[in-house]
């Protein structure tokens, strides 16, 4: 069973820096990267010329605390974060899925966002 654990992790990491390796994020177009465990999602805005972390929203947060991962919490996710660049002003971002499938919670996340005037 050790032996097939590390095999998955090896075939997670590759196919993320598969996806990756195109994308670099700007300060004016930064890269929205979206996290997802068993029970909670997050995403984060980051400039990656400058290494830094422009803002994050997740379901830890306390006004979502007790809400599990679904399609509705990724879509207020996806909305919030919406709502945390155009405060500073982005309104341009490039979507960083990493290993996940654009299905599901991540394109509903992705949805969300774009209704609220973010191009990817």
């Amino acid at each position: 069973m050790h032996l097939n654990l590390e095999k998955r992790n090896t075939i997670r990491k590759k196919r993320s820096m598969r996806v990756r390796k195109k994308l670099r994020g700007t300060a004016e177009r930064p890269r929205l990267s979206v996290f997802k465990s068993i029970s909670h999602i997050g995403v984060q805005l980051i400039d990656d010329e400058n290494g830094l972390t422009l803002a994050s929203y997740s379901t830890l947060v306390k006004e979502l605390r007790g809400k599990k991962k679904s399609k509705e919490t990724a879509r207020i996710v996806g909305e919030k974060i919406a709502e945390l660049a155009k405060d500073k002003k982005i309104d341009q971002m490039v979507f960083d899925r990493g290993r996940l499938k654009y299905h599901g919670i991540i394109a509903e996340l992705a949805n969300a966002a774009r209704e609220k005037g973010i191009k990817f």
